[in-house]
C-alpha cells in the first residue's frame, strides 16, 4: 500500500526539524491511480522533509515549505519496484535515483511541472505549472489565503493543465509504454527534435527570435495558463503572497485518463518492515527529540 497521510503531530515535529515553515503545500491525487509525486529544490534553496512519495487515489499529503524556498513538483507514473534488485522505476516523471525518494534529482522529460519561486521580488510568490519539459499527467496549483505583499499587488490566480493530452498528443510527441499502446505522456518539441528552433537556443535564444510553434500551440490552446514555450512567461507566470498552496494531480477526473491506463497503471509498491530499519540514525534521533518536545509542550499546555 502507498504511504498514508502524515499526521498533524507529524507535520508539526517536521515544521521543527526544517525551522519555521511560511507556507504549505497540499498534494491530492484525484486520478484514479497512484502517482509518485517527486520534489525537486532549487540552488541554495533549503531542503524538504521529502524529495518523494506516493499517493494513491484520493489521498492527499500536506508539507510544511521552508520560507524563500524555490523549486519544482511533478508526479511520476507507471511506477514498478523489482522484486530481486529493489531498483524503483517509473515510465514517465522518472528521477533516476532508483528509489521513491528523487534525492536532488529532478524529472526525466516529458513531465509535467509545478514551479515555485517563494518570497522573491517584492515578497511575492512567483509560480506555474510548466509544460515546457512535455506532460505526463493532468495538474493545478490553487493559492489560498494569499493576497498582495507590501503594497506589490499579487493575483492569487489558479493556474494549471487539466486537459488529458496523453490521447491527443502529435504523433511526432507520443510516447507509448510499449510499442503500438495508448500515449502515456507527450513530449516538447524541443525534446522530440532538439532544433534550435525549437529548444529556443543559438540564433533563436531570444523572445524576439524564438516564436510560438504549431506544437507550443497544441498545448498552449489546450491549457491556456501553462507555459508551453521557454518564452511564454506573459500569460504563464503567476504571483502571489502569503498564500498555501493545493496542488492537484487529475484535477477534473477525465474518462479518457482511466479507460487509457486501466490496462497499464501498477499497484502501488509495497515496502517489508525490514526496509524501514535503514532509516536515517539521525533523523530517527532528531524525530524522537521532536516528539519529546512536543509531549512536553503538551504537558504544559495542560498546566
Amino acid at each position: 500500500m502507498g504511504q498514508s497521510q502524515v499526521p498533524l503531530f507529524l507535520s508539526l515535529i517536521l515544521v521543527l526539524i526544517y525551522g519555521v515553515s511560511s507556507t504549505t503545500f497540499t498534494i491530492l491525487n484525484q486520478c484514479s491511480y497512484t502517482v509518485w509525486p517527486g520534489l525537486l529544490s532549487g540552488a541554495g534553496t533549503p531542503p524538504l522533509p521529502t524529495t518523494g512519495f506516493s499517493l494513491n487515489p484520493t489521498e492527499t499529503r500536506v508539507i510544511p515549505i521552508p520560507a524563500a524556498w524555490s523549486g519544482r513538483i511533478w508526479g511520476r507514473t507507471l511506477c514498478t519496484q523489482d522484486a530481486t534488485t529493489g531498483k524503483f522505476t517509473c515510465v514517465t516523471g522518472d528521477c533516476g535515483s532508483s528509489a521513491v525518494e528523487c534525492s536532488g534529482s529532478g524529472a526525466a522529460p516529458p513531465a509535467t511541472l509545478a514551479e515555485f519561486t517563494l518570497n522573491g521580488a517584492g515578497g511575492l510568490d512567483f509560480y506555474d505549472v510548466s509544460l515546457v519539459d512535455g506532460y505526463n499527467i493532468p495538474m493545478t496549483i490553487v493559492p489560498q489565503g494569499g493576497g498582495d505583499a507590501g503594497g506589490v499587488a499579487g493575483n492569487c490566480t489558479t493556474t494549471g493543465c487539466v486537459a488529458e493530452l496523453n490521447g491527443p498528443c502529435p504523433a511526432q510527441l507520443k510516447v507509448a509504454a510499449t510499442t503500438g499502446a495508448e500515449g502515456v505522456a507527450c513530449k516538447s518539441a524541443c525534446e522530440a527534435f532538439n532544433t534550435p528552433e525549437y529548444c529556443c537556443s543559438g540564433a533563436f535564444g531570444t523572445p524576439d527570435t524564438c516564436k510560438p510553434s504549431e506544437y507550443s500551440l497544441f498545448f498552449k490552446n489546450a491549457c491556456p495558463r501553462a507555459y508551453s514555450y521557454a518564452y511564454d512567461d506573459g500569460t504563464s507566470t503567476f504571483t502571489c503572497a502569503g498564500a498555501d498552496y493545493v496542488i492537484t494531480f487529475c484535477p477534473s477526473p477525465n474518462p479518457s485518463v482511466k479507460s487509457a491506463t486501466k490496462e497499464i497503471q501498477p499497484e502501488a509498491v509495497s515496502y517489508s518492515a525490514a526496509s524501514s530499519q535503514n532509516a536515517s540514525p539521525t533523523l530517527t534521533t532528531v524525530f524522537l527529540i521532536g516528539v519529546l518536545g512536543f509531549a512536553s509542550w503538551a504537558v504544559l499546555r495542560v498546566w
